[in-house]
């Protein structure tokens, strides 16, 4: 019998990421898109204060595990959105 299994958050990657006025948007490599409001989130302080020019110079850590800003020097890993705990 063969079972289907659900990825855990620690397997699901970032393929991409974009930003509207207060919403970071990340779209993933099982098809999904979550979005983040950013401005209200207390541990996304840092990127609420960034400017767009440093919120848009993003890359993706290999495997696409977090999204970094190296403006910024900071970062978010994809399951710490999934799962909505701070990184720190």
């Amino acid at each position: 019998m063969n079972t289907l299994t659900a990825k855990t958050t620690a397997q699901v990657r970032a393929k991409s990421a974009r930003f509207t006025a207060h919403t970071l948007h990340v779209r993933l490599d099982d098809g999904r898109e979550i979005s983040v409001p950013f401005t209200e989130v207390p541990w996304l302080k840092w990127l609420a204060n960034a400017t767009t020019k440093q919120r848009a110079n993003w890359s993706l850590e290999p495997g696409g595990y977090a999204i970094f800003w190296p403006d910024l020097d900071d970062g978010i890993e994809v399951c710490h959105l999934l799962d909505s705990q701070p990184i720190a």
